[in-house]
């Protein structure tokens, strides 16, 4: 797979780590927290890890990811985007994120706050 066009993800420790092998299964790239072993590290440094890696977050916890997006956009820093999703099935996640992925290029997921 070209890395320049397709989005990778970095899947914090509160999403299934069955979403990663669901999403693997299927030829993306995924990472978790756990196998980056960045488990127990606070949220701004899931996002500095998932940016520097190149990777889109996806994440459970929408109101502190908000709060983030903005402090990297009024300070002009650079993530490679952030997903927010609600609770549901590892199974469901994984549908709705690789509807997402089919359809959006990492370029056009930098720097942005979505919602699936």
């Amino acid at each position: 797979m070209n890395e320049g066009l397709f989005i990778g993800t970095y899947l914090d420790e509160d999403i299934d780590v069955l979403v990663s092998e669901l999403l693997k299964s299927r030829g993306f790239r995924a990472l978790t927290a756990r196998d980056a072993m960045q488990l127990g590290m606070p949220d701004p440094d899931q996002l500095a890890y998932a940016a520097e890696a190149g990777l889109a977050i996806l994440t459970h916890n929408g109101r502190d990811f908000e709060e983030l997006h903005r402090q990297y956009v009024d300070d002009g820093r650079s993530h490679s985007g952030i997903i927010i999703v609600a609770q549901r099935s590892p199974y469901e996640i994984a549908d709705r994120l690789l509807q997402l992925l089919d359809a959006v290029t990492a370029d056009e997921m930098r720097n942005q706050l979505l919602y699936i």
